[in-house]
């Protein structure tokens, strides 16, 4: 995640320095550090859920700000949004693919945090 030209074409599959601007994990973080992205995404993945569902489980959270999450959620690619033609319409949010990856990250940057957390470095 350091600095490096932006002239030259990078391989994307292939860690290497980048400028900040220029940087995936920078990108993805800063998505991931809006409030309730992430939490959205743990709570999905104990199946789908309503909107007012995943209301109930983030107390705090207006709904047109959840509505917003979903659809960022939506547009990365890490969620999906299924139509419920039974009663009562509505719609359910699942993780995709890649959602269910991106989850498995964080809950291990969740251990690293706890542990670092207990056994902190000296500055």
């Amino acid at each position: 995640m350091s600095f490096a030209p932006t002239a030259k074409k990078r391989d994307l599959d292939v860690p290497a320095q980048r400028r900040p601007d220029d940087c995936p994990v920078e990108a993805w973080l800063a998505f991931l550090g809006h409030r309730w992205n992430a939490l959205v995404l743990w709570h999905l993945q104990g199946g789908a859920r309503r909107h007012n569902e995943l209301a109930v489980l983030l107390p705090g959270i207006a709904p047109k700000v959840l509505s917003e999450r979903l659809e960022g959620l939506e547009r990365r690619g890490l969620i999906l949004r299924a139509p419920i033609a039974a009663f009562p319409r509505g719609v359910l949010y699942a993780l995709s693919p890649a959602g269910k990856e991106l989850v498995g990250i964080l809950d291990r940057l969740e251990l690293w945090s706890r542990q670092s957390m207990r056994h902190p470095q000296p500055e």
